[in-house]
């Protein structure tokens, strides 16, 4: 029996070791796997960071593509990426090698100990909201109103500019 695909977005972002390399080495990852199709990333945004000020600025990206996992394997695969990448959180919001988020898996909404879909920052991150807007074919998303709106609603801009550097 042939497992159901749903459409989902992944958030990256990168501040340490070549930002831009390192989500391209993150999307090559996704790519690899059996189960993610049609992968689109969206442009790579540079950022501000969000959190501690004494850090590089960062790299932002979306990518949606369509996975026949579960969203728990899902977040499972993203860590393991995160993990063969060399990440290691060091403080909250801060610097870092690579990080993955998932951001919305189809229409579903799910709230259990590590694993919150939709993400429950997402709409308050421009660096999230304005490459989502570019690769996720739907207007509305689930439990949260149209992308349009909450772009609009948006009270801080952590964003500074398209990135520079170019993926491969």
């Amino acid at each position: 029996m042939n497992k159901p695909w749903f459409q989902v977005a992944i958030g990256l972002g990168s501040n340490l070791a070549d930002p831009a390399e390192q989500i391209n080495t993150a999307v090559q990852s996704l790519q690899a796997l059996n189960s993610i199709r049609q992968l689109t990333l969206s442009d790579l945004w540079r950022s501000k960071p969000q959190g501690p000020q004494d850090q590089p600025d960062f790299v932002n990206a979306v990518c949606v593509c369509e996975t026949c996992l579960t969203p728990e394997a899902l977040l499972v695969c993203l860590q393991a990426i995160e993990k063969n990448q060399g990440r290691i959180k060091r403080r909250h919001w801060g610097e870092r090698l690579i990080d993955l988020d998932i951001l919305l898996y189809a229409d579903q909404q799910i709230e259990q100990p590590g694993l919150v879909i939709p993400h429950p920052c997402m709409t308050q991150r421009d660096f999230v909201l304005i490459p989502l807007a570019q690769v996720w074919p739907q207007d509305h998303l689930p439990g949260l109103g149209r992308l349009e709106e909450l772009m609009a609603q948006l009270d801080q801009s952590f964003i500074l500019s398209p990135s520079s550097t170019e993926l491969n």
